[in-house]
């Protein structure tokens, strides 16, 4: 298999953790005989400062011309302390979204043993949840027109809009993806309240016709919210619009135990972008301290996603988890002994090659 794969790094953190993920994947490459072409682009912060846009059409093109795309993080201090600001790092994602149709996020919650306790929850909620989340991600209040201020700044407002269409399309990766699981699918909504919600459910509940194997629920966004949290394993797929899902997810991600052990993808009709959730942490930036193990997942999520390489998407899996239950992680999860970013990905890649060994006690690779 060769494969071109366009990686952004983007701000903070990004840089370091992107790194570890391509360490992953050269060494699935090396197990596999696969070949791996790897270019970088510039998005967020970095891309402003050097072409004054945060999604330039150079790295658009690369976007387009890979087979997948690895991103890390967007975000700076600079433009979150400037309210006048006109260009935005943040503004790079929603235009790279866009100009790649990814309309589509994916983010699954699992719970891993070896975590519990660094988990808010109760340890009796944690065994097995392993759920997915589909959160539509190029229309909603995110994407919807006008929005702003009145001219005396005493007012602001924003739209929601959404079409018919729009929720099809993702709603049938959801169901077809509840096909190949628990076959259990909840829309979370806000019906009760709000338009856009009712046609959600109403378009969700037609297209549920053509799944008859498939038990769907409808759920309001708030009971939602506190169910993932008293009873996580209840979920097998959510399905849910841009804003409900953006909060959801960043709430089940103390299920795992931190939010750097949560990977994610954002799929389109024809492009496929991998990438953890969390942000840039730029306190953190240069430190080699941050967890790089939602990048790598990410990874292993772009092998099986976007190539159908279902084995090695499992090895990086297998390999991750292994390190986790020797300790081989990150000051987040363990703040005695603990390991650097690049340590983390070390053992991981030496790990998924199986002619590499690991001394556990000094993360050596042998």
């Amino acid at each position: 298999m060769k494969k071109k794969i366009a990686v952004l790094p983007g701000d903070g953190i990004g840089n370091e953790i992107t790194k570890e993920a391509v360490k992953a994947l050269k060494a699935v490459a090396d197990v596999f005989d696969h070949e791996f072409e790897f270019e970088y682009g510039l998005i967020g912060a970095e891309a402003i400062e050097k072409e004054e846009d945060p999604f330039p059409w150079e790295t658009e093109r690369l976007c387009k011309s890979s087979d997948a795309i690895l991103f890390g993080a967007i975000g700076d201090p600079k433009y979150d302390q400037d309210p006048n600001a006109k260009v935005r790092p943040e503004q790079g994602l929603l235009k790279m979204r866009s100009a790649l149709g990814l309309f589509a996020n994916v983010r699954p919650t699992v719970s891993y043993p070896i975590l519990f306790e660094h988990s808010p929850l109760k340890n009796e909620l944690l065994k097995d949840v392993n759920f997915l989340v589909y959160r539509e991600l190029t229309s909603g209040v995110y994407f919807g027109k006008p929005s702003g201020r009145s001219e005396d700044g005493e007012h602001a407002y924003d739209t929601i809009l959404y079409s018919k269409e729009e929720i099809t399309r993702i709603a049938r990766m959801a169901f077809e993806s509840a096909k190949s699981r628990k076959k259990r699918l909840t829309l979370v909504d806000k019906a009760n309240v709000m338009a856009t919600s009712r046609l959600w459910r109403a378009t969700v509940a037609d297209l549920s016709k053509d799944y008859p194997e498939v038990t769907v629920e409808f759920m309001f966004v708030d009971k939602a919210a506190m169910k993932i949290i008293t009873d996580p394993g209840h979920f097998d797929v959510i399905l849910t619009e841009n804003l409900f899902g953006d909060i959801l997810t960043n709430e089940a991600s103390v299920i795992a135990g931190s939010m750097g052990l949560i990977p994610s993808a954002s799929l389109g009709s024809e492009f496929k972008l991998f990438g953890p959730i969390h942000g840039s942490y730029p306190g953190g930036a240069g430190k080699n301290k941050a967890n790089p193990i939602a990048s790598i997942l990410s990874a292993a999520m772009m092998l099986e996603m976007a190539f159908g390489a279902k084995a090695e998407s499992r090895l990086i899996v297998s390999a991750v988890e292994e390190a986790m239950n020797h300790g081989i992680v990150t000051e987040d999860l363990e703040s005695e002994k603990f390991y650097t970013t690049e340590q983390v990905g070390d053992a991981i890649a030496a790990l998924i090659n199986s002619d590499k060994m690991i001394d556990f006690n000094t993360v050596t690779i042998i």
